[in-house]
């Protein structure tokens, strides 16, 4: 395993020392005091837990691990949702550039790769299918996971709440000889959550597709534009989500110091990832004839009620025509003044009447 030199001592001050440890299924449902969800130090790949942040900064750089005064271990630290204030203060500790900390406070970025020095800055959008609003439609919410990544420490930073990193962390702890990789393996694996939640997700929207499918296309008149508008808006923020991180993925594959067994991991996922974006960038197209099939049923439907509106108008004028004339009080009208004159016009009427419908039924039209 690659040895990384241990950085100049930084004053770590007693930044965390207020602050106890929270855990992931604490942070649900009640006001956190903190942003810090978990920390540890990782030496060899294995765990050692401290009281606070500071202790886990001082054990990987006090410079004493080895007799080199080499580190072989570093420092994770996950936040949820932190203040300007928490995420400046873990800036001076390990040296974050003032820019990749603005860009993690305030969210709302694209997936990106930058490098500042020996720190690497990546973003990630992690996505969600919940439920919501009355008729509790499903919609795709997204959150974003930035990771600042050092020789020595990764800090995850998680806005949303989608793409919890604890189960991640619990996985790596059980493999030591990948967390002894180094911070490279957490950026793998948090990589990995990722795009499992952009299949996830994709599978689910899949489903919703072929429902809408059916019901265009079954013999029910069903009204379903609404929801095919709310699926393409869906699928556009998936794409949104999944398209732009190939190229940060693919580029990690090439930094120096990511090891070579974690660059074939990555290139797994960033296969996983493409898979994702064609299935996604499927789902756009096929939306589009579904949408026009629906509309021309529409159209048809439309018709067949405006011809049988007709045919009937067309039935109902012929006694109202004749009515109308007869109801004009003339002396001199035909059959007017006649015993059977009555009888023979509702006759005739009828008659008439029965010759369009027949010939409306004949035609399709009724």
């Amino acid at each position: 395993m690659a040895m990384t030199r241990v950085r100049p001592a930084r004053a770590t001050k007693s930044l965390f020392k207020a602050r106890g440890r929270t855990h992931g299924a604490q942070v649900q449902g009640r006001a956190r005091d903190s942003a810090v969800i978990d920390w540890a130090a990782y030496i060899d790949g294995h765990r050692a837990s401290t009281a606070t942040v500071e202790d886990a900064v001082r054990l990987i750089r006090d410079g004493r691990l080895t007799p080199d005064g080499d580190s072989a271990g570093f420092v994770w630290v996950g936040l949820h949702e932190p203040s300007s204030t928490e995420l400046t203060e873990l800036a001076e500790v390990f040296g974050l550039h003032p820019l990749a900390v603005e860009d993690a406070i305030h969210a709302h970025q694209r997936p990106k790769l930058e490098r500042y020095d020996d720190v690497h800055f990546v973003v990630m959008k992690t996505v969600g299918y919940v439920s919501t609003g009355p008729d509790e439609a499903e919609v795709v919410e997204t959150g974003e996971i930035m990771i600042f990544c050092g020789p020595d420490f990764v800090v995850t930073v998680r806005h949303g709440t989608h793409g919890e990193l604890g189960p991640v962390r619990r996985q790596l702890e059980k493999d030591p000889a990948r967390l002894a990789m180094g911070p490279a393996a957490v950026l793998h694996a948090v990589a990995d959550r990722v795009v499992d939640g952009y299949v996830c997700v994709a599978d689910a929207v899949q489903e919703d597709i072929d429902e809408v499918e059916e019901a265009v296309f079954s013999p029910e008149r069903t009204d379903e534009a609404r929801r095919i508008y709310r699926l393409k808006r869906e699928v556009i923020q998936l794409k949104r989500a999944v398209g732009p991180l190939a190229g940060p993925l693919r580029n990690l594959s090439g930094r120096r110091f990511v090891p070579a067994e974690i660059k074939e991991y990555l290139r797994d996922v960033e296969d996983h990832l493409t898979r994702v974006r064609e299935q996604v960038e499927a789902y756009d197209e096929l939306l589009n004839p579904i949408l026009q099939a629906h509309m021309t049923q529409v159209t048809v439907t439309d018709n067949k009620d405006m011809r049988k509106i007709s045919a009937w108008g067309a039935i109902f004028m012929v006694p109202t025509a004749i009515t109308g004339v007869y109801g004009m009080n003339f002396d001199f009208m035909p059959e007017t003044h006649w015993h059977f004159g009555y009888p023979m016009i509702v006759g005739a009427i009828a008659f008439i009447c029965l010759t369009l419908y027949r010939g409306f039924r004949r035609n399709g039209w009724l």
